[in-house]
Order: structure tokens, then sequence, then C-alpha cells
């Protein structure tokens, strides 16, 4: 029997799984903030609901409680102080492992209706989730509203698709039947159970609290995982709200809330004690280096997806589009302060310089003309304010200043006032210049608005060097522009070997830092910024199990 909530979504989902296999342009939704799609009012009445969390309890009612914490602080300078349980750990996992045998039940049909209506919940609320987002991470408001809620949920119901794509592969159950020959032939009744592996942590990050969470939460959940949701100390919130809707349709369905638990902790030490947790078998991470290396090293129970840091570079040979090249690159820098995982930090750059539309430009003129690109696309404080958000974090911000050193100053970064933040930390994008011999400044990753013009021997160099880079410190996106065909296809050869997604030629609306959900792979898992591609079907498949019986019939 189908369920309802299956029934309900389901020209969505076959949608979603079409999508996935044809990876065309597709979203289920939409990702402007229309009064027209989300309803009239709805912008205020997000932000005055989250107005009213401010200096409150944020209730879930989950097990072993022990404590109230409230330690976010907006990159904006307001106010925040919403406070939210501490549970035990321990409390949690228990309140898990009790609520999967249920889930278990309901069968894929069943989880997945359950995941749809969640995610079209979680859109319903996507101007509340969106103030949430930008308070706490420090993002403009339109990038809010896009990455922190429909895109966010695109990015879940693409999990949730390859989850059911791979499940509906398995038949519930078969008759097999061997001949004997002369004899009566061996029959047997088989019934084959996708089992979920135990309980699924999911690590949330600073800066995208839903889009980078999303993916890794409803892969689990729909493949038969309880979930506990550990969010970044600092975006809690967007986070609380997903765990609260989820549990709303949990109580909905009949089926217990505690599937899904949102786990607060004062110290490193807790989450370190979940993360070792012999219940726990997959483990969601996005962040720093040094933990995410420590949970592939200690959580040996649990297959670890872990995005760490990397290099991301573009390489700049030749341009038949010199300015559009620099307008480009000059939005890549300057969305969100360069704080994403998928930002530019080293432009490579062949010292002799390159051939344009213009002309040959040489290096110091490609350095003058992408700072002067980035200072024309903020000249406007409307603009810039809106682009650029604020700073998430005090060691981003100290980041930009011990930064100086590290090469010649193309372009200062510069503190911008916001009218409506006074309190926001808002920097432009520091250039530096250097020579492909100086590794110690661009060969790490420099989280922020902090990029590299890195002077390379020469086209072929600049290549090489592209690729020792993605090959030893990790990269999530790489960048060509060139006008032959013989230096694309050394570099497609290069991205091939490393394992890292090349944009080419980047002029117009798409831009080297963005990733688009059911058609680009987020990931490739071949080079040490991720050891997964976070948009295909391995991400899903390891989640669960098939587990089979069998007895004689006649």
């Amino acid at each position: 029997m189908t369920h309802p909530l299956f029934e309900k979504h389901q020209a969505t989902l076959e949608a979603a799984v079409n999508a996935i296999h044809t990876r065309g342009y597709w979203s289920a939704y939409p990702e402007m903030p229309s009064p027209k799609v989300y309803g009239e009012g709805a912008q205020e009445s997000g932000k005055q609901a989250i107005e009213a969390l401010v200096g409150k309890d944020f209730a879930l009612d989950q097990p072993g409680c022990t404590t109230w914490l409230a330690p976010e602080r907006s990159p904006y300078g307001v106010r925040l102080d919403v406070r939210y349980p501490a549970c035990r750990p321990q409390a949690l996992i228990e309140a898990a492992q009790a609520a999967q045998p249920a889930w278990q039940k309901l069968g894929p049909q069943g989880r997945v209706g359950v995941c749809l209506e969640m995610l079209e919940r979680l859109n319903k609320a996507s101007f509340e989730i969106a103030h949430a987002v930008m308070l706490t991470t420090g993002q403009g408001w339109m990038m809010a509203f896009q990455a922190g809620g429909p895109h966010a949920q695109d990015r879940g119901l693409e999990a949730v698709a390859y989850a059911w794509d791979e499940m509906r592969r398995i038949p519930a159950e078969a008759v097999w039947e061997k001949p004997q020959g002369k004899n009566p032939p061996l029959k047997m009744k088989k019934h084959f159970e996708i089992v979920g592996r135990g309980v699924a942590l999911v690590i949330g990050c600073g800066t995208f609290p839903t889009w980078n969470t999303y993916p890794g939460l409803f892969a689990a959940l729909a493949t038969g995982n309880p979930v506990i949701v550990k969010p970044h100390g600092n975006a809690i919130l967007p986070a609380a709200l997903t765990v609260r809707i989820m549990r709303q349709v949990l109580s909905e369905q009949g089926l217990d809330p505690n599937l899904v638990t949102l786990a607060v902790v004062e110290r490193r030490e807790d989450t370190q004690a979940l993360a070792i947790h012999p219940a726990v078998k997959s483990i969601d991470f996005t962040g720093s280096n040094t933990f995410g290396q420590w949970l592939i090293e200690h959580a040996k129970q649990a297959q670890v997806y872990a995005e760490l840091a990397g290099v991301n570079n573009v390489v700049i040979e030749s341009t038949d589009s010199y300015k559009a090249m620099l307008r480009n690159l000059a939005f890549t820098f300057s969305l969100y302060s360069g704080q994403m995982c998928t930002t530019t930090q080293a432009v490579i750059v062949p010292a002799g310089g390159i051939d344009t539309d213009q002309g040959h430009k040489s290096f110091d003129e490609v350095a003058a003309d992408l700072s002067a690109a980035i200072e024309k696309f903020l000249a406007d404080p409307n603009v810039a304010n809106a682009v650029l958000g604020a700073i998430q974090s005090p060691d981003t911000l100290a980041r930009i200043d011990e930064s100086l050193g590290l090469g010649t100053v193309a372009l200062a970064s510069k503190k911008i006032e916001n009218p409506e933040f006074p309190g926001a930390e808002v920097r432009t994008p520091l250039l530096l210049t250097c020579d492909a011999g100086d590794e110690a400044a661009y060969m790490e990753e420099r989280f922020g608005p902090i990029a590299f013009l890195v002077r390379a021997d020469d086209g072929q160099a600049a290549v090489a060097l592209s690729e020792r880079l993605v090959r030893e410190h990790g990269a999530l996106t790489v960048g060509l522009y060139s006008t032959r065909q013989e230096v694309i296809d050394a570099m497609t050869e290069a991205t091939l070997r490393a394992g890292v997604a090349l944009s080419i030629n980047l002029t117009g609306g798409v831009f080297v830092n963005q990733s688009a959900a059911f058609s680009d792979y987020h990931g490739v898992g071949m080079n040490p910024a991720a050891n997964a591609s976070y948009t295909d079907a391995a991400f899903v498949a390891n989640r669960f199990r098939v587990v089979q019986r069998r007895y004689h019939i006649e």
C-alpha cells in the first residue's frame, strides 16, 4: 500500500529523479522571494518570527536536557540571545535508537514521503530560515534566502532522490525456484529489508548551516537512519528551526520525533564523544582540516563524509572577453566576502602576461585591472553590503590583517559601513601578488576575502601548478580562461587526474563558486578538500544495508 505522503509528493520526486539522471536545469523550490510564490507579507512575518525568539528558550522537548545555552553572536552586531537546550549525548543516542525501528518499518516509500513533506514545510518557512541564516552567518539577505532556503532545500531533495533511486532497485521479495531434474524443484520465498546502518551525526558549519547540512541530513534519514544534528556554535538557529519543523512532521505522522534531534554542546569534547560513540555509523562534516582529520582518524566505527579546506584556483592563459572575465572574477571574489568553500583563492597568470581582445596585457596590468574591476563593482555601498555581507568570524578578520605581509598588495581590503547594521564587520577583498615560488603564501587555504595573483613561468607552468595545488592541498573548484584549445585540453586532463570540477571561460551570469543542485557534482572525492562527492549515488548507498530472510515454500 502506498504511503499517502508518497502519493502527495510523487510528482516532485519523479521530477527530481529525472533531473539527477539528465543533469539539466531543474529546481523544485523557487529561488526568488516573490510574494506571488511565498505569499504577501511572508518576508516581514518571517523576520518578526525570528525577532520573537530573541531572549527566549527555543523549546524542542528533547530528552536529557541539562541546561540552556545561548552562544550565538551575530556578525551584524545585533542581539540574538536565543537559548537552546543542551542535552546529554547519551540521552540523544538512546532516543535515536528507540525511534529507529518504527522508521524502518515505514519502508522506503513511507520514509521518502515523510522527507518530502518535511522539505515542503521547510520551503514554506524559507523567510524565517533566511533571516536566521543572515543574522547568524553574515550572509547578505538575498544569498541567505536563496542558499539558506530554496537552494538548500533543493540539495536536500537531491539527496532524497538519490536515496529513492537506489532503494527502489531492491525488490521487497522474490520467489526462488531451482530445478532439480526429475525431482521437485527447490522453492524458497525471500524477503529483502532495507535497514539503516545506525545513528547519523551531521555536524554543521558556521557559514552555510543549511546548504551544507541538508544533503547528509536527508540522505541519512531517507535511508532509514535517525539523525543527530550538531550545528556550529555560532549558527544554531537555522538548524534549530529545521529540526523543529522536522520533529513536527514526525509527530503528525505518529512517529517518534526523537528520530531527529539537535545537539547543542558546550565543549568540543562533547562533539567528540558523540562522534566516537559505537552507535554512530555515519558522520557528515564541513569545516576545518584539524577537526575533520580527527574525525577520520578516531571515528573508525563510522563512515565519515568530510568537506575540508582547499585552495581553489583559476588559471588565466588568454581571453577573448577581457572586461567580462574581470567582472566575473570581481563578483566571485566579492560574493559573501569569499567565505565559501568554492571561492577562488589563487589566480595563476603567466609572468609574460596574457593575450586578450584588448591586446596583450602584462601580469601587472592584469593585477591592476582586476583590482579596478573589484573596486568598480563595489563602488555603490548598497551593492557592496548586499553582496559582501558581513565577516562571520573574528578569526577571518584577523586573517585579513595577517595576510598583508604575504605578497605585494594590489588591492587593499577596506571596511565598509552598513547603515542598517552599524555593528557589522564588512570588508572588501584583499588582492595580493606573488611569485609561484612563494608557496608559503598561497598554498594553504586563507578563508575569507583574501586572494593571490600568482606569477607562473608560462601557461604550461600555470596548468601544472594548478594541478599540484589540487593534488597536494585540495580544491572544490578550478577555473580556466583560454582561447587555445590545446590549453583547454591540457587543463581538462589535469583536472581529471587531480579530481576537481573545472569551469571554462565563465564571463556571464554563472560563477565558479556556484553549484547547482541536480546538475553540478559538488565535490569529487579525489583530492584532500573532500573525501566524497556530495551529489551522487555513492553518497547515499553506503548509509543502508539489505538484510534478507528466506524460507521454503511448496
